[in-house]
């Protein structure tokens, strides 16, 4: 839990500001994983921190959710036409990827207890990057993305 919260502030996810009027912060859950060798062994033990995203309410805490998703059909087709073509295929993969996106709506986040700020213990999280679990995470991280690659 500790290193997941060093992540994220290491992103800047967030700024801890006092709770405005008319508030509605989302709550979070910790999400644990374990994560396993080819073999079967415990590689190690993984935690996610999860907003809430089914308390949001549409219009105030996000407007847009829609992105682009690849299907199956899509993947395979593409790779089959590379194979044929005899073209190099490379793979990506971003650590915390949700995590870049930036946010353009305001949402405010309850702080993790147990990880909250001693000299502002009544503040809440302004969500500054999207989080796992909001409903605008997918279509911040798109954009985000769309924008790296234009």
């Amino acid at each position: 839990m500790s290193s997941e919260l060093t992540t994220l502030m290491k992103h800047e996810t967030w700024d801890l500001v006092p709770i405005p009027l008319n508030c509605n912060p989302v709550g979070y859950k910790w999400v644990f994983r374990v994560k396993k060798k080819p073999d079967g062994s415990v590689d190690r033990f993984k935690a996610h921190l999860v907003v809430k995203g089914y308390n949001q309410r549409p219009k105030l805490d996000y407007k847009e959710t829609f992105s682009p998703i690849v299907k199956p059909a899509t993947i395979r087709t593409v790779l089959s036409i590379a194979i044929v073509n005899g073209w190099d295929l490379r793979q990506m993969d971003v650590n915390n990827a949700f995590l870049h996106g930036a946010l353009s709506e305001t949402v405010y986040m309850m702080q993790p207890p147990g990880f909250k700020d001693p000299s502002k213990p009544n503040h809440v999280c302004r969500l500054k990057k999207a989080i796992y679990g909001l409903k605008q995470a997918l279509r911040a991280w798109y954009t985000t993305l769309k924008k790296c690659t234009a």
